[in-house]
């Protein structure tokens, strides 16, 4: 049969067929479900008329209610405004069948799964007609169900209110009063959970699609009746709907935290209180938890708010404390064995560690400090370990978020967890080493700096707990977190010692001990660097044996570390010391490269990080060994990445799988798989084609034709940060490469076309995902990589690119200056405290970082285009003089300061027009508070005297008089001012050499007597001719006179 024939089948009057066809879509067999699916795709091609007919029918009279769901899914996906939309394809009286058929069906469909399917199929519909009044009958429909006597259909009004909220919000606005009146209702005297659920999870949606503050406070009466919703469940013992309503009040808390400002105390109080009640399940306690650490967390709406509330951030810690008590000496842990890293620990446990962390980092050290003091000292005192282990793990829990504070009480904070060194528990001895790691990397370098006489001695004794191998390890992993923040003059005294004992423990028998010390010896080795060369010989034997005897799959890890080790070994003695154990190394990796590995041997990644590291010590010598690093190095960068996407309510959860490596978040109705580690190889290989690109400059040519289609299009890889980071890197390397390729005759027969066409591929693209970079680090990066771009190859630039590049940076201010209105606005809430404060000052010196680099840009392209860039200058001075403001940062106005400076020094007589705009910003600045800020104005002053001609004839009094000032000024030659010091000598030179007709000679004479010897000797030269050629000027003029 013909597939019109099969067609004509499927849709014709016997409902028979197109039951098989939707059976057959449900099929486990691909190869029936794949041909199910293409005679469906042509139904809806060639006639969605009766495809949507036989999809009601099939609601309303197929008895298998897995057919009937099936059927519900299909229509809501036709009826779902993306590619496969054909509501506008439908004819009229079928559209109107349709939503009756969906509306009736909701009144008579008993089966709960398929009712909600039909209510989202009804939403999915509603939200692209309503908005046109496409569904009049849809709003009485919903009103009368809520109003009706029926538990179900109350619950299914308000399911289809729920996701109205979510997709059209502003269509059900009008009816504000009516559905308060219909929420307080059914909230306040339902009897039925499933019906008080689903009104809650529609006022928190509608509360949310409320764009005016007092639209959202017309709903705070409602809030006591919410809480009721979670409390009745938990006292009717119905956990699961009470943990219903915990999900639906943390979105609540998330995205609008202010609404429940007015009851916080009450509600926070209530939430404690679950959290704190033993008798009920861990994910009930859990999830109270997760609302008040969300309502933490929720700065940019509600800043400072939860730390109004001293009192329960006392009560949530003691409950995360307590929490962490949750852990049992488990056997397997002492056996030290990586697979049972976590004997012992629970859903609590693991809960409480989170929490601590979270909430440290959201209320900072001034908040949670104090709170840890007034605790944590009984638990260490306690007589039982797991207390002691417990405060321990929360010291090193919150010390990234207290991290300035505990700086502030390094000797109580260090003192405390080396006296727990000595305990007598392995656990808590363990959990005291971990301590000092998380430490060395939280509060380094200062920690390192005034303790390393205390703390490294504390790690080389506890290596030589042999009795537990576990903690053993674990001390060579903090020496390796401890050594990274510490300079080779701090670690080389104790290099005897540690080497020593990290040499012992790479011969002892567990695994897990070996790998410690192989990490510990990789780390030291980076961080003392020559130093190490005297271990050298004694070490490198070691390594190679573990490096050509680990081969066995359980030693996979060993080996792997073995390769990271050598390589860092290499790095640090230098290539004159490493170059004949290179080779031979280097012959193992080849060998090794050339077997089949499997895809989870962690060897691949490893290897790709030690060859770069090879390349980095050996630099050109490298070159032979590229075309045996390049293909696999390549095929790793241009993985795809293994996304999972199901329905949010799908019954396939992704989060039972059983690898770790995948990650799911969700949004909107869609939940997404991720396998976080095939990402992280891509990373992994993206940032050592960038570290070669780097290293061997022209020598890269040959891989430039397939490293740039592979990292071009990575710059907008949104699944992945490290990837685009990596991208952004290269773009400027490969450019240099192939510009240094071409100059050095070493590019296989390409010429500066090739350049150009390679900069002509890779700048747009910078561009374009600069505009598409919703991180601002990135984006920072973004701009110095194509400052770097612009740098190399300027001149090929055409002027549509320059154009592009113009319009992104007035982009890049504009969304700055978005962002800086939200923290000034974040600034003014009820709530904001000098905790808060801190923390938007940060935000803000990252946006600055953003400014210096567009300062960075603008400078480079007129330096390269001078005069001709001059029309793209006029059309930014409406974004760049509002920088000179006095209500800007010194650095904003550093950078605009230097712009004109730029436009001053290159362009010449043709920037004469700007100096009546900036000049008297630049004379102000001169005697500014800001040493920066004056460098760059007397710099300016400078620039103007020597190419300003008769313009600045008039303001030269003034100017000698600022310059004077600076120089003049008592803590002129203090470090932070020399520089501004200099610029203003070297200024002040050219006022007298260039405008001596505007100064009388002996004033000018007295001037430059005042001058003492530069502190920066690289201006010395050019000031000395400057006033030598002024002086002898003068003279001549004074003998002119006489």
């Amino acid at each position: 049969m013909d597939q019109q024939s099969q067609l004509a089948v499927i849709l014709g009057p016997d409902p028979a067929p197109f039951e098989t066809l939707i059976s057959h879509l449900m099929s486990s067999s691909n190869e029936q479900r794949s041909h199910a699916e293409a005679l469906f795709n042509l139904c809806k091609q060639s006639d969605p008329d009766a495809l949507c007919l036989r999809l009601v029918h099939l609601l309303q009279v197929c008895a298998q209610s897995e057919t009937r769901a099936m059927g519900a899914i299909l229509l809501r996906k036709l009826l779902t405004r993306d590619d496969s939309y054909i509501w506008p394809r439908l004819n009229i009286s079928i559209q109107s069948s349709l939503k009756l058929v969906l509306l009736s069906q909701i009144q008579v469909e008993t089966t709960k799964t398929l009712s909600k399917k039909l209510c989202d199929t009804v939403a999915e519909l509603a939200s692209s007609i309503l908005p046109e009044n496409g569904w009049p009958e849809l709003l009485p429909f919903m009103f009368q169900c809520v109003s009706s006597d029926s538990p179900r259909l109350q619950e299914s009004a308000f399911l289809i209110v729920a996701q109205l909220s979510h997709y059209i919000g502003d269509v059900l606005t009008p009816f504000i009063k009516d559905l308060h009146a219909v929420f307080l209702r059914c909230l306040s005297e339902s009897s039925n959970a499933d019906v008080k659920i689903a009104a809650l999870n529609a006022v928190i949606n509608f509360i949310q699609c409320l764009t005016s503050s007092s639209d959202r406070d017309r709903f705070q009466d409602l809030l006591p009746a919410m809480m009721r919703t979670l409390t009745e469940a938990l006292n009717n013992g119905n956990e699961a709907t009470a943990q219903e309503a915990l999900e639906l009040l943390i979105e609540l808390a998330g995205t609008e935290p202010r609404f429940l400002r007015r009851q916080l105390v009450d509600v926070v109080g209530s939430m404690l209180q679950i959290a704190g009640a033993e008798s009920l399940e861990e994910g009930t306690r859990h999830l109270a938890i997760e609302f008040v650490i969300t309502l933490a967390e929720a700065r940019e709406h509600a800043p400072g708010m939860m730390r109004k509330l001293p009192q329960f951030i006392n009560r949530l810690f003691a409950i995360l404390m307590r929490m962490l008590l949750d852990i049992e000496d488990d056997a397997a842990w002492h056996t030290a064995e990586t697979e049972d890293e976590d004997a012992g620990e629970t859903s609590n446990y693991s809960v409480g560690q989170e929490c601590l962390d979270r909430l440290a980092i959201s209320l900072g050290g001034n908040t949670i400090v104090p709170v840890a003091s007034e605790q944590l000292p009984a638990y260490l005192a306690a007589p039982e370990w797991q207390k002691h282990h417990a405060a321990l793990i929360a010291l090193a829990q919150i010390a990234e978020g207290c991290a300035k504070v505990m700086i502030k009480n390094l000797e109580q904070v260090v003192s405390m967890v080396l006296n727990s060194f000595h305990d007598s528990h392995p656990r808590a001895r363990w959990a005291a080493i971990n301590a000092i790691g998380q430490l060395s990397t939280d509060l380094g370098p200062d920690l390192q700096n005034q303790y390393h006489q205390r703390v490294l001695p504390a790690l080389a004794a506890a290596m030589d707990d042999f009795q537990n191998p576990r903690v053993q390890a674990h001390a060579a992993s903090a020496l390796l977190n401890f050594s990274e923040n510490c300079t080779p003059e701090i670690l080389t005294p104790y290099l005897d010692g540690i080497v020593s004992k990290l040499l012992v423990l790479l011969q002892n028998g567990k695994q897990m001990v070996q790998e410690g010390a192989l990490t510990a010896l990789a780390s030291v080795a980076d961080s003392s660097q020559e130093h190490f060369q005297k271990y050298y010989d004694a070490v490198m034997p070691y390594l190679k044996a573990i490096l050509v005897n680990a081969t066995d799959k359980s030693n996979r890890m060993l080996r792997a570390k073995s390769m990271e080790c050598i390589s860092l070994v290499g790095m640090a003695v230098g290539k004159q010391k490493f170059r004949d154990d290179a080779k031979q190394v280097m012959e193992v990796l080849m060998s090794l490269q050339g077997s089949q590995m499997e895809t989870d041997d962690p060897t691949t990644s490893y290897m790709l990080q030690a060859w770069a590291r090879l390349c980095k010590c050996l630099g050109q010598d490298f070159l032979p060994y590229m075309s045996v690093v390049m293909p696999p190095l390549l095929q790793s960068a241009q993985l795809k990445p293994d996304v999972t996407i199901t329905s949010a309510d799908s019954d396939n959860d992704i989060e039972d799988s059983d690898d770790e490596s995948m990650e799911t978040i969700t949004l909107g109705d869609k939940r997404i798989g991720i396998k976080t580690s095939v990402l992280e190889e891509k990373a992994t290989a993206c940032n050592m084609l960038c570290c070669y690109a780097d290293e061997l400059k022209e020598g890269f040519f040959p891989w430039i034709d397939q490293v740039a289609p592979t990292l071009v299009p990575l710059l907008k890889f949104y699944f992945h940060e490290e990837v685009r980071k990596a991208a952004v890197s290269a773009m400027p390397e490969l450019l240099r490469s192939s510009k240094l390729a071409v100059e050095k005759g070493m590019s296989q027969g390409r010429n500066e076309t090739y350049v150009k066409q390679l900069s002509d591929y890779i700048i747009p693209a910078l561009v374009e995902a600069l505009h598409k970079e919703p991180d601002m680090e990135i984006c920072a990066s973004m701009l110095d990589a194509l400052n770097e771009c612009i740098q190399i190859s300027g001149p090929l630039l055409d002027e549509s690119q320059v154009r592009s590049i113009v319009d992104e940076i007035k982009q890049v201010i504009t969304a700055s200056g978005s962002r800086k209105r939200e923290r000034a606005e974040r600034a003014k809430a009820e709530d904001f405290d000098a905790e808060e404060g801190e923390l938007i000052k940060e935000e803000n010196e990252q946006e600055e970082e953003v400014f210096d680099q567009v300062g960075e840009i603008l400078g480079t392209l007129i330096k390269t285009f001078k005069a001709s860039f001059l029309p793209f200058f006029d059309e930014l001075s409406s974004y760049l003089t509002p920088m000179w403001g006095k209500d800007k940062t010194a650095e904003e106005r550093r950078i605009a300061m230097c712009i004109f400076d730029d436009v001053a020094e290159q362009c010449r007589e043709t920037a004469l027009k700007y100096y009546d705009t900036y000049l008297p910003f630049i004379l102000e600045a001169c005697n500014d508070e800001n040493p920066d800020v004056r460098q760059a104005a007397v710099y300016g002053l400078g620039v103007c005297a020597e190419f300003g001609g008769p313009v600045i004839k008039p303001l030269v009094g003034e100017a000698l008089s600022r310059l004077n000032a600076v120089i003049r000024h008592p803590n002129a030659l203090q470090p932070e001012n020399v520089m501004a010091y200099d610029n203003a000598v070297s200024a002040l030179g050219k006022i007298c050499l260039f405008h001596r007709d505007s100064i009388d000679a002996a004033q000018e004479l007295c001037l430059l007597g005042n001058v003492e010897f530069l502190s920066d000797n690289r201006f010395l030269w050019r000031v000395v001719q400057l006033l030598s050629r002024s002086v002898l000027q003068i003279s001549r003029r004074l003998c002119h006179l006489d």
